[in-house]
Order: structure tokens, then C-alpha cells, then sequence
């Protein structure tokens, strides 16, 4: 690569260096997706005309059609390929520098997490008959908070109705045009879970007879898509009369309904598989800010009580 290299060139020689068998498979498509989208924008951009308003311009046109968020992430992929270009001495400055994301109007989304008693309605209008089926899928990530890749993967062998548990061990790659069993998205979403009694029951009839290594939700030959489990959902939280949710904002309600039951955020970490507390603190700094504010005043009574 040199400075007359096309910038699309360089950053797909990037990803094959830096991130093929490096990060996961579903991380990997974020970066190929992003690939792509440089192409569209700046197909004949040479790396030597990457400046700063070259940059901002590649920047202004994805966030045309992306939320901010989304053009934040772009710009972030590209500038840690950027940046290694400037220690290469293909470029001379940091075209990236004092860059500005922008991004379309949010549109309207999904209610982040359910209230234990709105969930509580959802679950009663599961129609959780013979054999597998999206109503038990939708069981089973909010009894365990499983991301959806990783529900998609758990097969009767995963589950210990003697120990009341459902062990996290794969995933399924659901977005491959060759799906089938992927590897979790980081050591720490390797985990055992604690079945409540009544979830140990539900699930231990629906693998009862089911092949022990075959996935229980995905029928062989067959691929699955995360809409059809949403569109499920969002009918069966238009029955139960609650707001709109996801599949991944029942992983939400899970991790917030122990969060508000006093279970630490340490427990909640390790259940969900997140890498660190960090993750987990951030990610439900509101639930956890109202928690410590409840706290606050128990303290002040508690200590009050003492003259």
C-alpha cells in the first residue's frame, strides 16, 4: 500500500490484518458492512487525498440515512484504521481530528424494558404448546436474559434439570448463509444460569425427546431471522395490552428486574455475560442511579433513627 492506494483498498487490507480471526464473526460483519458502505460513499478516494473535509464528507453522507449512534460507531471503525495509516506514514495528519458525527432523528423505538408486573402479563399470554416454538424462545430469554444468537444455540444437552441450570457455552450464527454453531461473543458470556423452578419445569418438558446436541429452536435446514421473533412478540404484547418490546429488550427487562429485587450489579454482570461491571453499569446507569437514591433514603432514616 502507498499513498496513491485507494483509502477503500487500505481498509479492506486492514480488516484482513488486524480483524479477520481476531474478533468474532458477528464484530467482523459490522466491519465488512462498513467496507461496503465506504465504497458507496468514496469509491475513488485515494489515501492521499484523505484529508480532513474528505473525512467530514465521508462522515456527513452515512449519516444521511444512519442515526447518530450508528455514524458514531462508522467513524470509529474507520478512524482506528486511520490512525494506523499515520503510524505507517501513509498519511502525514490526523484527518479524523475534531471530526462530527451527525445522524438522522431517532425513530420511534420500542420500550426499553418491561415492569416486572407488565412482563408478568406477557408471560400468561404464551401459548406454550407441543414441541418448539417462538412463544417458549421468548420463555426462555426472559427467564435467563440470553443475548438472541445464544438462545438460538442452547441444545437439550445445555440444560441440567437436576441442577436447575442452562449452561452458555456457543451461539448460533444466524446471519451466515451457512448458519450453525459460532463461538460466544467474549470469554465471559461463557456461564451457567440458575433456572428458576417453574422455568426448570417449562423447559424440561420442551426437551423432553428432543435430539441432545441438535438446537432446540432451529429446525434443521431452516434459517431464522430475528424479525419473525420480534413480529411474534410485539403481537403478544399487543394481547397483553403492555408496551412494544424486542427480543432484546427482554434481555433489558431480565437485567433490570434483578437490579430492582437487590441482586448486585456483580451478580447481573456475570448472568447476562457481560465482559466487566462496567458494561453492566453503564448499561443500566438508570436503574441504578434510582436504586441509590432509594438507598440514600433508607440510610438517612436508618441513621436518623439514632437521635
Amino acid at each position: 500500500m502507498d499513498q496513491n492506494s485507494l483509502f477503500t483498498n487500505y481498509f479492506a487490507d486492514w480488516i484482513d490484518t488486524y480483524k479477520r480471526r481476531a474478533v468474532s464473526p458477528v464484530t467482523l460483519r459490522k466491519y465488512e458492512t462498513s467496507l461496503k458502505r465506504l465504497g458507496e460513499i468514496a469509491p475513488t478516494l485515494a489515501i492521499a487525498q484523505l484529508d480532513r473535509r474528505a473525512y467530514q464528507g465521508i462522515l456527513n453522507a452515512y449519516a444521511q440515512t444512519h442515526e447518530r449512534q450508528t455514524t458514531l460507531d462508522f467513524h470509529h471503525q474507520l478512524r482506528a484504521a486511520i490512525l494506523d495509516a499515520l503510524d505507517d506514514g501513509l498519511i502525514k495528519h490526523d484527518p479524523t481530528r475534531r471530526a462530527v458525527a451527525k445522524g438522522v432523528t431517532h425513530r420511534p423505538r420500542s420500550a426499553k424494558f418491561l415492569s416486572l408486573s407488565q412482563l408478568a402479563r406477557l408471560l400468561s399470554v404464551l401459548e406454550l404448546g407441543d414441541g418448539p416454538s417462538w412463544d417458549y424462545f421468548i420463555y426462555l430469554v426472559a427467564k435467563t436474559g440470553l443475548r438472541f444468537a445464544e438462545a438460538l444455540g442452547v441444545t437439550p444437552a445445555d440444560v441440567s434439570l437436576e441442577k436447575s441450570t442452562v449452561t452458555v457455552s456457543k451461539t448460533w450464527d444466524y446471519k451466515s448463509a451457512t448458519p450453525g454453531f459460532a463461538p460466544t461473543k467474549n470469554r465471559s458470556s461463557i456461564r451457567t444460569i440458575k433456572l428458576d423452578h417453574s422455568a426448570a419445569n417449562v423447559i424440561g418438558v420442551l426437551i423432553n425427546g428432543l435430539p441432545t446436541a441438535q438446537p432446540i429452536f432451529v429446525a434443521s435446514g431452516r434459517r431464522v431471522f430475528n424479525e419473525v421473533a420480534n413480529d411474534r412478540l410485539r403481537h403478544l404484547c399487543a394481547t397483553a395490552g403492555i408496551p412494544s418490546i424486542t427480543v432484546h429488550g427482554l434481555r433489558h427487562t431480565h437485567a433490570s428486574i434483578l437490579l430492582y429485587a437487590g441482586v448486585s450489579v456483580a451478580s447481573v454482570a456475570r448472568r447476562l455475560g457481560h465482559a466487566n461491571m462496567a458494561t453492566t453499569q453503564k448499561t443500566y446507569l438508570h436503574v441504578i442511579e434510582e436504586l441509590e437514591a432509594q438507598d440514600d433514603e433508607k440510610a438517612t432514616r436508618c441513621l436518623e433513627a439514632l437521635g
